[in-house]
């Protein structure tokens, strides 16, 4: 059975990936600007996280697992991203 995307739901949580975003770009600008050893940790890590994040998506795209509908995937692409994000808010609210 197909039930409707909420565009407006859909918008929002677009929205709130972009603030959550914005959130660990200042965080690990901060970290960056260091330039100390963590801060050639955390550059690198974030290359891989990015790499790996996309590559999981195209994966996830061309074996059918974002859904069967633009919308589907686009919701299912915010939520992919939007779980890397939290991960990477958690652990530089941490101080790792």
């Amino acid at each position: 059975m197909f039930t409707p995307i909420n565009w407006m739901t859909l918008a929002f949580d677009s929205w709130r990936l972009g603030a959550e975003a914005s959130e660990v770009i200042a965080m690990r600008m901060t970290k960056l600007a260091a330039g100390d050893p963590a801060a050639m940790v955390e550059a690198q890590r974030m290359i891989a996280e990015k790499m790996e994040s996309a590559a999981q998506l195209q994966w996830m795209a061309m074996t059918g697992g974002l859904g069967n509908s633009p919308q589907r995937a686009a919701t299912a692409t915010i939520g992919h991203y939007r779980k890397a994000v939290k991960k990477n808010r958690t652990r530089l609210r941490r101080g790792r």
